[in-house]
């Protein structure tokens, strides 16, 4: 992206764009913090979300993006002690005595709009209590709030709804979901039913990650969405996307993430956002989600 924006036939195209990026959560070992030096730091170290690891980080993009401004800078995950990537719960035990408090990450990011590299802000992965956190201390520091919210939300994993709907609804908090993996990391085109793995697809090159998607148990539910997707007269990625869009939080302040490898995948995911659903297909959604929640959460 940087290379492309630097090139002259395209810098007068930056206005026009809404760049984002993020910065890691809590990782007691990680190479990330050494690629935002050059050259690259080798080695292991912690990442976190204070002041200094925050300008960084934001530093390291903007060199990358080769911009002068990030129009969304998000935090990838909480530096807390919760659930996320498919596991779910809390527990107190396992907060740490030296976690970064969410006024120092705030301070850091308020610095960085005031300076003009950021424009906006946003969460991810984060929960209501979270939310709540944020919005509550960006209004004690005369700040602006969060904008946005990347959870992951689909057909497989609704848990969005139980509590930060509410929470981040427009008539509440207002902050706008952007999930991420809407067709859970493809399982959700149907391309893995009846056990297959397709050449060069994600499962098959890399099988172990988040397998949760394309385990054997949710594998039935994903069938019976597509039937309800070949009824509806569209393939089930585009039923994926076109629920997503279908829920208020997304629909009224937020956007659909999407990742294509071929032009013929962008277009089922666009045509996601052409198509309105009928109440009828929503209900026989609603109806195979009910039988079993969010499938794939731990």
């Amino acid at each position: 992206i940087g290379d492309w924006l630097a090139q002259d036939a395209n810098k007068s195209l930056r206005k026009d764009l809404v760049i984002a990026t993020k910065i890691a959560g809590y990782m007691p070992s990680s190479g990330v913090p050494g690629q935002r030096t050059d050259p690259p730091t080798p080695g292991q170290m912690p990442c976190r979300l204070d002041r200094d690891s925050i300008r960084a980080a934001c530093a390291a993009s903007l060199r990358r993006l080769k911009t002068d401004y990030i129009d969304l800078y998000q935090l990838h995950w909480p530096e807390r002690a919760v659930g996320f990537f498919g596991s779910s719960g809390y527990d107190p035990e396992n907060e740490r005595e030296d976690v970064v408090s969410i006024r120092e990450t705030l301070l850091a990011l308020k610095e960085l709009l005031e300076e003009g590299k950021i424009r906006e802000y946003g969460l991810s992965n984060e929960t209501p209590f979270g939310v709540c956190e944020f919005v509550r201390l960006a209004d004690e520091l005369k700040m602006p709030r969060p904008v946005s919210i990347q959870n992951e939300f689909h057909l497989l994993n609704r848990t969005f709804e139980d509590g930060l709907a509410e929470a981040c609804a427009p008539n509440h908090l207002n902050v706008g979901l952007m999930p991420w993996s809407v067709l859970a990391g493809g399982s959700l085109s149907g391309k893995y039913l009846g056990g297959e793995r397709p050449a060069g697809s994600r499962f098959t090159l890399f099988p172990a990650f988040m397998r949760r998607f394309c385990a054997d148990e949710v594998m039935p539910t994903i069938g019976r969405y597509k039937e309800v997707a070949d009824k509806a007269g569209v393939s089930l990625a585009t039923l994926a996307v076109a629920f997503c869009r279908s829920r208020y939080y997304i629909d009224r302040h937020g956007s659909c993430i999407v990742g294509a490898t071929t032009l013929e995948q962008l277009k089922e995911n666009i045509d996601g956002y052409n198509v309105r659903l009928s109440d009828e297909v929503l209900e026989a959604i609603d109806e195979i989600h009910f039988e079993r929640k969010s499938p794939v959460v731990r």
